[in-house]
């Protein structure tokens, strides 16, 4: 949502009217965890009007893992009703778990808006307002320093960016406690770090400390973390408003075309509720849709060359075919691509995401006919070369380069992360094997240094 945009009504949504009356401190909430569905008043206001604050908290604490570029989350209140009290104040009542101190610090730190401007922790709130809070979320437990290895590609003061390596989480989870990035980098700030510090300690002990953005589990690349309170928000923000710049490089099945694609599909949960299904994100033409948009550039095509893991994977067949209720508005040449996708060869695409919603990459692709590579929860499956070894059989999507504003000098500032071992292993063997089946189209837009990449 925009800044200052009015939080989104749904019929039969309770608490929306109630919170009207005469009485209630009148405020409706939406709350968006970081390209999740949105929590809407419904569950978290009162028939007397009040926001839930345990149910406020549930619902920020409800973040998993497995969600591809998510940000920290985003509470939205809006006003009904004029209130005769400070931000600050108003925030206590609302946010039980951040002490009036953090709350301070966070407002003086831009880490609230009011009708998207900067405002005071003096400031008077009255009926229309749209307060906007950038809220952490609680981690399960405390967190242990574990020795495991980091590719640090930049560290300073402020800020820590990783090289983020695949199978490891960026954080803590219910049923996840040990081995993730948070672990490995309380313990590299301990004992290793030449400048030391700590990660954010945003919210304190609830929080998740220094986590601005995630990338999904088996996804590789850049990431970036906060050492301070002030470079968190800051950051948060600058994510929250698009200003930065991500690129991923991912290696699909089939021959993409057209060259360049602004593939623009809402995405939203997956109907069915059932284990297996519950986890997945689909193309949706209804309410539950979201606004998702990523521009698909092909840098290379390879020819027949490659081969399917297909035993390893357990998939036989081709990628997986949208339904039809979730193919409304996509054209026949782009339905008939899966068809053609499992032919043979397969293409190497820039993504530039213009949205972040959860696993948006890997369903656009996917809904499309060209699913990625080794990702079986969405149609791909593992590839293997010549004398059958298998290369690589985790999805081979690599967050590639991240551009964004320092949080506290502004100095415009850009990574470009390298590729790892399994997806080197795959370009070598795709450009090898394609012969003169290689091309390498010109796409304007595209940005990514594959020669720095494949370095």
């Amino acid at each position: 949502m925009s800044r200052g945009k009015e939080p989104t009504r749904k019929q039969g949504m309770p608490g929306a009217e109630s919170a009207r009356g005469a009485d209630a401190p009148g405020e409706a909430v939406e709350l968006e965890l970081g390209g999740k569905e949105k929590w809407d008043a419904g569950p978290l206001v009162t028939a007397g009007g009040l926001v839930d604050a345990a149910a406020l908290e549930r619902a920020i604490a409800s973040s998993e893992e497995g969600e591809d570029d998510a940000e920290v989350r985003t509470v939205r209140f809006k006003l009904l009703r004029d209130l005769d009290k400070r931000l600050d104040k108003y925030l206590c009542d609302r946010i039980t778990f951040m002490s009036r101190t953090q709350l301070q610090k966070l407002i003086d730190d831009g880490g609230v808006k009011v009708n998207g401007r900067a405002p005071k922790a003096s400031t008077k709130l009255n009926s229309g307002d749209v307060v906007e809070v950038v809220v952490p979320s609680p981690p399960p437990t405390e967190i242990q320093p574990e020795d495991i290895p980091l590719e640090v590609m930049y560290e300073d003061q402020h800020i820590l960016v990783i090289n983020k390596a695949p199978d490891i989480l960026v954080h803590p989870a219910r049923s996840h406690n040990h081995g993730t990035m948070v672990n490995a980098l309380a313990f590299y700030l301990r004992e290793k770090s030449k400048l030391g510090g700590a990660l954010s300690g945003v919210g304190k002990e609830l929080a998740r400390p220094g986590v601005v953005h995630r990338l999904d589990r088996h996804t590789s690349g850049v990431i970036v973390f906060a050492k301070t309170e002030e470079a968190h928000w800051k950051l948060g923000h600058s994510f929250e408003h698009r200003k930065v710049d991500k690129r991923y490089i991912a290696f699909v099945h089939g021959l993409v075309e057209p060259d360049i694609d602004v593939i623009d599909l809402p995405l939203g949960p997956h109907p069915s509720r059932e284990k297996g299904y519950r986890e997945k994100y689909v193309v949706r033409h209804d309410e539950l849709g979201k606004p998702s948009v990523t521009v698909c550039r092909v840098r290379e095509r390879y020819g027949k060359g490659g081969r399917v893991a297909e035993q390893q994977s357990g998939r036989g067949g081709g990628p997986a075919v949208s339904e039809g209720w979730k193919t409304s508005g996509i054209s026949a040449v782009r339905a008939s691509n899966a068809d053609r996708a499992n032919e043979g060869g397969f293409s190497l695409v820039e993504l530039e995401l213009r949205t972040g919603r959860t696993h948006q990459i890997r369903v656009h692709l996917s809904h499309l006919g060209w699913p990625i590579v080794g990702d079986d929860m969405y149609g791909g499956r593992a590839y293997s070369d010549a004398a059958g070894n298998v290369l690589i059989s985790r999805q081979a999507l690599h967050a590639c380069v991240l551009g964004f504003p320092h949080p506290i000098t502004n100095e415009r500032m850009q990574f470009t992360a390298p590729l790892r071992g399994d997806m080197r292993a795959l370009l070598k063997d795709l450009r090898t094997t394609s012969g003169k089946g290689l091309e390498r189209p010109e796409t304007p837009g595209a940005t990514v240094d594959l020669a720095k990449v494949a370095s």
